[in-house]
């Protein structure tokens, strides 16, 4: 029998046929549920569930995507995952907590109905104007600042839900990718 000589050779990631989705859907779906329980604490803890407040529960979000790369990492140990599989799981998780957050805000705006609704909406309206008052004189334009009104009085169920989705997914990648990158040795 002769010697090998291992120096050389590349450890190839085994076959792990589902493990990159079985983590991001536990992972994901976690995330998500995480996300709608924060909404449901802060409506009955008597905040509006839609105010800036939401963000700090999307804020799991990056966290949960890259204990999801980290399990990866250790499941599939001593062989290295590689940037592939551990990107796949981070962005899948993300994707999915984003998809899980923005439903439960679609369905939480259509749950509790218009009163709340038209209070969020009149919070968001204040909100613009003292941004808008914050901003100096000659950086100032009336027709872009009764539009930001508008858009503000005019805010639906599905442009919360869109948006939720949207901050999800930004706040996700900025940490999972990066994690991705770090955890694949």
């Amino acid at each position: 029998m002769q010697p090998q000589d291992l120096r050389n050779q590349e450890e190839i990631a085994p076959a792990t046929p589902g493990l990159v989705g079985q983590l991001a859907l536990r992972f994901g779906a976690g995330a998500g549920l995480l996300c709608a329980a924060w909404l449901l604490f802060l409506l009955w803890s008597g905040n509006n569930p839609f105010s800036p407040k939401q963000i700090m529960g999307l804020l799991t979000v990056p966290f949960i995507a890259a204990g999801s790369q980290w399990l990866l990492r250790r499941k599939m140990a001593p062989v290295r995952p590689g940037v592939g599989r551990t990107l796949a799981v981070g962005g899948l998780t993300v994707l999915l907590a984003a998809l899980l957050a923005a439903l439960s805000v679609w369905g939480l705006a259509h749950a509790v109905g218009e009163p709340t609704l038209a209070q969020n909406r009149r919070e968001l309206i204040e909100i613009t104007r003292v941004q808008q008052n914050l901003r100096p004189k000659e950086k100032r334009n009336p027709q872009f600042e009764q539009q930001e009104l508008d858009q503000a009085a005019a805010l639906s169920a599905t442009d919360m839900a869109r948006g939720t989705f949207t901050w999800t997914v930004l706040l996700g990648l900025l940490l999972a990718l990066p994690s991705g990158i770090f955890l694949r040795k």
